[in-house]
């Protein structure tokens, strides 16, 4: 781990020097950390190249909301609420997609509120820099 930041250092000196930097990344959070353009390939194509931020706010479509419970929820119950487009068990939390968070808490306490249910943690998510390079590599492979 220390000679990881020894070498994220050492890139940002470089580039605060005015040096260019290729680099070269499967690791889209690295990526977001140290670069101020990102090009995403896709199958040899270039699917898009523009600044991390920008990337991510062209799939704001993909906000999500990530929750926890008291107990046990099944997926198929949190995929029916109607501002849910799709839903990923993560560990003990559930990411839940949508285009509107604020509904969808809103939703969320509402459901558990007539059900009993009770929430242990709640956060709202912007897309991640990896959320849009999936959203960008599977409009090119042509499934979205």
């Amino acid at each position: 781990m220390q000679s990881t930041r020894i070498i994220k250092d050492l890139l940002r000196n470089l580039e605060a020097g005015g040096k260019t930097i290729f680099l070269t990344t499967h690791d889209m959070d690295e990526a977001n950390q140290l670069c101020d353009r990102v090009a995403i390939i896709n199958q040899g194509r270039l699917a898009a190249i523009d600044a991390p931020e920008k990337l991510r706010a062209a799939t704001s479509s993909l906000h999500s909301v990530e929750v926890g419970f008291g107990s046990a929820v099944r997926v198929e119950t949190l995929e029916k609420l109607p501002e849910v487009r799709s839903v990923k068990k993560l560990g003990d939390k559930y990411r839940l997609y949508t285009a509107s968070p604020g509904d969808l808490v809103t939703s969320l306490v509402n459901y558990c509120s007539s059900c009993g249910l009770k929430i242990v943690s709640l956060c709202t998510l912007t897309p991640s820099l990896e959320d849009a390079f999936v959203a960008l590599t599977e409009k090119g492979e042509g499934n979205g």
